[in-house]
């Protein structure tokens, strides 16, 4: 009988030490180590918002109230308006779109002068701001110049209780899918302001979840 038990007892701790060993490596898997912190300041002075499917543009041809009218942007990335059938106008800002503009319309009306305003904001996939894993509402967010890792936090609810907050990482598709860590823990928990960096158009945040 003391035989049996020694030999239970020695096989739970093996199984224990097993757990661990598996704990350790996942754990592991999930730290940042010998990635380099997200920079601090990561927009550009000379960023002009691009135009996605599901925003809306307000058009003004001056002189031309019966051409103007406010239009979204269709999931193919085109629009339809009076006198212009097919446009695209995704990936273009507002200056580029309202040329376009006026170049089909010049077909008809005599110098038309037109004015594009964007009235909401989605943008183009490849600027989007994406959270993943361990956020309380992960999702995609329109980006915007001057946003910041706080910003995103805020927008999707914080961290779940599994999240490993200082294991996450920024992938920065502008930079060719380049990896910094960021330290979302220290930043929405203790407060640490010093945790907070700026984004770029095209950023995936990845939250992990913590093992322990």
């Amino acid at each position: 009988m003391l035989k049996n038990t020694g030999l239970k007892i020695a096989s739970i701790k093996a199984a224990q030490t097993a757990l661990l060993a598996v704990a350790t490596v996942l754990a592991g898997c999930s730290t940042t180590g010998g990635l380099p912190p997200a920079p601090v300041s990561a927009s550009q002075a000379d960023y002009s918002y691009v135009v996605g499917a599901g925003d809306n543009l307000n058009i003004i041809v001056w002189r031309n109230p019966e051409l103007s009218l406010t239009v979204p942007v269709r999931p193919d990335g085109k629009i339809a308006a009076p006198l212009i059938d097919e446009l695209p106008v995704q990936g273009k800002n507002s200056v580029e779109i309202a040329r376009d503009i006026e170049k089909q319309l010049g077909k008809y009306v005599r110098d038309p002068v037109v004015t594009v305003i964007v009235t909401s904001f989605i943008g183009p996939y490849s600027e989007q701001i994406r959270v993943v894993g361990e956020a309380a509402k992960p999702q995609f967010l329109p980006y915007k110049q001057k946003m910041t890792l706080l910003d995103v936090m805020i927008a999707v609810g914080g961290l779940t209780d599994f999240a490993a907050g200082n294991s996450a990482t920024i992938l920065r598709t502008a930079e060719g899918n380049k990896q910094y860590s960021v330290r979302l823990k220290d930043l929405i928990r203790r407060g640490d302001v010093s945790a907070n960096v700026e984004m770029r158009p095209g950023d995936i945040l990845i939250i992990p979840q913590s093992f322990f």
